[in-house]
């Protein structure tokens, strides 16, 4: 990529996208191009075409994607499938018409078998039966991957696929139904904090073992690949250490300053078992991530405290 070259960020606005975007301009990329939803639904074939016959963008990053939590995966079951294999279908296939040079795909860590062995090498991909909890979400993302590898496969598309780990940082989601884990807690914490509450509750038993990215680690590592990686074959992203739910709590517990106690409700469900991305392939491309989770958390709760009031927090 060169610096005056047009790079079309979907998404631009969310957790993923924002954090490309702010890396981008920070290398001096300033030639970008960005719609919210309201102004173009990637999910309308017509209106998609019609952008990229317009702007014509050399380069895409496609993070835009209908995301969540395991409450809002395992409810809007349909919506989960069906906008995100849209968004994907149109995006892709309008960068080859439109002869994009690259597209980077954001695909996600639950593709992967619910028992697969760990850590998860991207050869391990289509082995064994999904998490039904997210299942339609990660079909939907196992169809963007496939629809990369066709559109290298048969026309020489150079579009790209990686598989980020958990994310979490700046302009995350924390809505108490629809929010990832990372954040769902620290907004836990904090109004348990702020209402003098005696315990807080976690869903499943906190044996789960999860990993988490900080964005901005996950977008030096996008813009990284963007332009040292083209084979069809997708890359994990991640930091290659895991931590349990339970010490994830007692982590956050801490940095935000709660006092009460940890109760875990086990009859909810913990989803799959544990999540650790094997990020051999790609520091092998020599890559490494920066951010240590404990300084990631810290940071990300004074982000949260900052740009949110209690009010202002019921629409999140």
């Amino acid at each position: 990529m060169k610096q005056q070259d047009k790079i079309y960020v979907a998404g631009h606005l969310g957790l993923v996208g924002s954090s490309i975007v702010r890396k981008l301009t920070q290398e001096g990329f300033n030639n970008l191009v960005y719609r919210t939803s309201s102004e173009l639904d990637l999910r309308e074939q017509q209106a998609v075409n019609q952008f990229f016959a317009t702007e014509k963008p050399k380069y895409v990053f496609l993070a835009a994607a209908k995301v969540g939590g395991i409450v809002s995966n395992n409810t809007y079951r349909a919506e989960f499938l069906y906008n995100n294999m849209m968004i994907e279908a149109n995006v892709i296939h309008a960068s080859y018409v439109n002869k994009v040079e690259k597209l980077f795909f954001l695909g996600s860590s639950c593709i992967y078998p619910r028992m697969a062995p760990q850590p998860l090498r991207e050869e391990f991909l289509l082995t064994g039966a999904l998490e039904p909890t997210n299942e339609p979400y990660a079909i939907a993302k196992i169809a963007g991957v496939k629809l990369c590898e066709a559109y290298h496969d048969q026309y020489g598309c150079n579009f790209i696929s990686v598989m980020p780990t958990n994310l979490y940082g700046p302009n995350d989601t924390y809505h108490p139904d629809n929010s990832h884990v990372l954040p769902a807690l620290i907004r836990k914490f904090h109004d348990a904090k702020l209402n003098n509450h005696n315990n807080v509750t976690i869903w499943g038993t906190g044996f789960a073992r999860r990993e988490f990215l900080h964005t901005e680690d996950f977008a030096d590592a996008c813009f990284y690949l963007m332009q040292h990686y083209d084979q069809k074959e997708f890359v994990n992203i991640g930091c290659g250490e895991d931590i349990s739910i339970m010490d994830l709590a007692m982590l956050i517990k801490n940095i935000v300053g709660f006092s009460g106690d940890l109760l875990f409700d086990h009859s909810k469900p913990d989803g799959t078992p544990r999540k650790l991305m094997d990020i051999s392939r790609l520091s092998a491309l020599g890559w490494k991530p920066k951010i240590k989770l404990e300084q990631g958390i810290t940071s990300v709760y004074k982000d949260y405290e900052a740009r949110f009031t209690e009010n202002k927090l019921n629409a999140y």
